[in-house]
């Protein structure tokens, strides 16, 4: 098995991180989501998230950038309304927000769910829902469904959350 490694992301990952969601991209449009990530997103955004320090690559020992994602600790402000459910519980979460992969290795998303769990034992997600792949990951991971929120251009999304017992 390869190695994987996560760091924060720098500008100099940007190229790397266009292609991942390109082909993250390409994978939605071909299985049908054709939706999600419009308009200049999720690229419009990386550079704040980069300053913000909430970007993080996955790389493999040769330093191939394979994977992106934004891990957030604290408030997220369109998680705070939920219809059709409720959050497992109110206590400090964190959130995996824009992760994407370039296709190249298998067990990319399971290395970053590990490392956000090695950080937090309250992790949630939201996800399109068109989005089968990550629907898939969120039940393959034992992620909760718990409603429908809506993020910031007032679209709705999947919610999950997943809990687990401190180390």
């Amino acid at each position: 098995m390869i190695a994987m490694q996560i760091r924060l992301t720098t500008t100099d990952d940007l190229p790397a991180l266009r292609e991942i969601y390109a082909h993250a991209r390409a994978i939605m449009r071909g299985q049908g989501n054709t939706t999600q990530w419009v308009d200049g997103y999720p690229e419009r955004v990386m550079e704040r998230e980069i300053a913000l320090g909430h970007s993080y690559v996955i790389e493999d020992e040769s330093g191939e950038v394979l994977a992106t994602f934004c891990y957030i600790e604290g408030i997220d402000p369109t998680y705070l309304h939920i219809e059709g459910g409720a959050w497992l519980n109110d206590e400090p979460y964190a959130v995996i927000h824009r992760l994407g992969t370039n296709g190249k290795r298998k067990g990319v998303a399971d290395v970053c769910f590990q490392w956000a769990f090695d950080h937090c034992d309250n992790i949630r997600v939201d996800t399109h829902e068109d989005n089968a792949p990550m629907r898939h990951l969120m039940e393959k991971l034992g992620f909760t469904y718990c409603g429908i929120i809506y993020v910031e251009d007032g679209t709705p999304r999947l919610a999950y959350h997943k809990v687990v017992a401190s180390k």
